[in-house]
């Protein structure tokens, strides 16, 4: 589940106080390996996916990084030619070889039948926090600089769709079997900033990482897209697509379901409530997507107040539908 290894698990704060913050969490593979491997031992779900950030790659290409307590990640902001200018077009060997040893050694940890999933931001949402520094609301700083100075936001795309070739790459040779492409913020476009900013790199990203490994699975997860926008993603080469909670599932099964498989689309909230409205929503979802290619999946990540009792429910009631 997205998120999977996180705050709702007692297992996971011991780890992360032993770390002291989340970076070092991040950047010492036998503590991201352990939080990696927790939610398998317990739920014994039927991937894992590595325990990082998608912001290590602006952190390894210079960006200065930090995660202050209850409120999100601060960067040193991108928002002009000399701060791109600033920037490495390379990733720190420093900052990324940590996350490949600890996929290599959860996938040393992992039953062969568990898959393991490498991951990275879509250009389009980790440029959002370059730019503004942080996260915002709507994203307005990365979309205005993107109409004032669009040569120099297409710069600061290119790199990172480079970059996240090369990242997902070696995460693939590490031992990833597939890898999560996470594009948050694709949700705040207009249909024609979507197509030039969020599934054209993808397009390239996808193109480029299987050209190194033919073989990969690459899942997009373009949260708050409309279904026409996910029609366009669907030709990118990509083999799923994640759906949020919001999304019409009839609809997006009729739509795409003949060229990507399907993952998602259980509400977080849900998940927290449990209870009846919880398996009668775990139903639907199995029913709206029965005969397709489907990853049940939540539609977004699971919350720290989620109640570990309600994770088990959700997992026993996926698996009697089998």
């Amino acid at each position: 589940m997205m998120r999977q290894a996180g705050r709702y698990l007692p297992e996971y704060r011991e780890v992360r106080a032993q770390a002291g913050d989340f970076l070092t969490l991040c950047y010492t593979p036998k503590l991201a390996a352990e939080v990696t491997l927790q939610p398998i031992r317990r739920f014994g779900f039927d991937a894992a996916i590595i325990f990082s950030d998608i912001l290590v790659v602006p952190h390894a290409l210079g960006a200065q990084l930090t995660f202050e307590a209850g409120e999100g990640p601060r960067l040193s902001p991108v928002a002009d030619a000399a701060a791109l200018a600033g920037l490495s077009d390379r990733l720190d060997p420093a900052k990324v070889e940590p996350v490949y040893e600890a996929i290599s050694m959860v996938r040393a940890a992992l039953s062969p039948e568990v898959a393991l999933i490498g991951f990275c931001g879509a250009p389009w949402t980790v440029a959002t926090y370059m730019v503004a520094g942080r996260g915002t609301d709507d994203q307005a700083p990365a979309r205005l600089l993107a109409l004032r100075d669009e040569a120099l936001f297409q710069r600061l795309i290119d790199m990172l769709v480079e970059t996240s070739i090369a990242h997902l790459a070696a995460q693939v040779t590490a031992g990833a079997q597939a890898v999560q492409i996470f594009d948050t913020w694709a949700g705040v476009l207009d249909p024609a900033s979507f197509e030039r900013w969020c599934a054209e790199p993808l397009r390239r990203i996808v193109a480029g990482l299987k050209a190194i490994h033919p073989d990969v699975r690459v899942i997009a997860f373009p949260k708050g897209a409309t279904l026409e926008a996910l029609e366009r993603l669907a030709d990118t080469g990509i083999n799923a697509i994640g759906l949020d909670w919001s999304a019409d599932r009839p609809a997006a099964r009729a739509r795409l379901s003949g060229k990507v498989a399907l993952q998602g689309n259980l509400d977080p909230l849900r998940l927290i409530a449990g209870g009846a409205a919880l398996e009668a929503e775990v139903a639907r979802i199995r029913a709206d997507f029965s005969g397709a290619r489907h990853i049940f999946n939540l539609g977004h990540g699971i919350r720290p107040e989620t109640p570990i009792a309600h994770v088990e429910k959700l997992v026993e009631a996926v698996r009697r539908g089998r």
